[in-house]
């Protein structure tokens, strides 16, 4: 089987390269043209285009580069009409592949989406544009079954990748070595405005526990130099850079930013506070565009509060303190949320892991007929 696999972010070439493993196992013939980064081209994918060339974060810089944006999405086109894959499978990474999947159908081409835009959270609308172009969705979080559902669309839920990244990782890293003083890991994110936003904030709370060690994991593309000038007034205060697991495979516990990291603290059973504060200009537009319960995927796992969320002005020194000293001393607290972790655990491993279960599926749908024929147009 000829695929044309696209991933426009790390995460997705994370998850991608370990897609082709899967694929390739199950079908030693499997050929993989790819946009996406080095993990998907060590996998054995054609590395078309990087995804460190195709990130552009926010509206403003998404605006200076159309033209960019625009070149890719024709190059993309042509070199798929050129290849002719047998199907296209798309990762996240919605504001282009939506365009391609909507593209691709007019073109009769075979459509797998893996790990869908979170449309459950926002622009809903976007699942009729999916329902319309979209062959197989497979889905990596339990509830969009159900939220699906409720637009008459049926996807096969697969697991979470996650899962099986950090149970390699604890297999390959069962000694590290140790800091001299407990550890609580500090999360703050990835791009420097959020960083900025949240980090002065859990430093701050570092006072108030001078016995422990607080390390900070650094973002990648972030210089060293910028977290230096942040972290100097603060004694107790460390920080790592490409270390995040192992750090997390350390800690007591964390303050973590909302967004995947939150699941990844969760999946090494580290007891965690959820944080996030935004300008009140784009915390007031996300309150009214966003409609979940809650913010940290743990808690919309689960469907209940599991970890604390800090939002906004409730994201204070004095609250982290609070939260921190908890976690830290309540055993009941600590106990529960340990049983929350392992349940959270069995919801995303769905019998096995989400790459092998994903290839799986992949290859039952492309044994059944084919019902598209790539055309030529452009």
């Amino acid at each position: 089987m000829k695929y044309y696999i696209i991933a426009g972010e790390a995460s997705g070439d994370l998850h991608g390269g370990n897609l082709i493993k899967e694929l390739k196992k199950l079908d030693p013939s499997t050929s993989v043209r790819c946009w996406g980064g080095d993990l998907m081209a060590a996998a054995g994918g054609d590395l078309v285009r990087h995804y460190k060339d195709l990130a552009f974060m926010g509206f403003a810089e998404v605006l200076m580069n159309l033209r960019t944006i625009f070149r890719n999405l024709d190059f993309c086109k042509q070199d798929i009409l050129q290849y002719r894959p047998d199907a296209l499978i798309l990762i996240d990474y919605p504001g282009f592949n939506m365009r391609i999947a909507k593209w691709a159908r007019a073109q009769g081409l075979r459509i797998i989406y893996y790990i869908s835009p979170q449309v459950w959270a926002w622009k809903e609308g976007r699942v009729r544009q999916i329902r319309e172009t979209v062959d197989k969705m497979l889905v990596i979080l339990p509830f969009e079954t159900a939220f699906y559902q409720k637009w008459n669309y049926n996807v096969e839920y697969v697991g979470h990748p996650l899962v099986e990244v950090i149970d390699r990782f604890r297999a390959d890293h069962s000694s590290l070595p140790q800091f001299s003083k407990p550890v609580i890991a500090l999360l703050p994110g990835s791009r420097k405005q959020e960083i900025l936003k949240k980090l002065p904030i859990m430093l701050e709370a570092s006072r108030f526990f001078p016995d422990l060690q607080f390390v900070v994991a650094q973002a990648p593309g972030q210089e060293s130099a910028f977290y230096d000038s942040l972290l100097a007034p603060y004694p107790n205060v460390s920080s790592v850079s490409n270390q995040t697991y192992a750090l997390l495979l350390q800690a007591q516990a964390a303050c973590v930013t909302s967004g995947t990291a939150t699941l990844e603290t969760a999946l090494f059973g580290v007891p965690e506070i959820v944080c996030y504060k935004g300008s009140t200009v784009s915390y007031q537009i996300a309150r009214r565009l966003i409609r979940v319960k809650y913010i940290s995927l743990v808690n919309l796992i689960m469907d209940k509060l599991v970890v604390k969320e800090l939002i906004q002005d409730d994201l204070t020194p004095e609250n982290l303190r609070r939260e921190l000293d908890d976690l830290l001393h309540n055993d009941n607290r600590r106990r529960q949320l340990q049983e929350d972790y392992r349940a959270l655990k069995e919801l995303l491993s769905k019998g096995g892991h989400a790459s092998a279960n994903a290839a799986a599926s992949i290859l039952r749908f492309m044994n059944q007929p084919v019902t598209h024929v790539i055309t030529s147009q452009a």
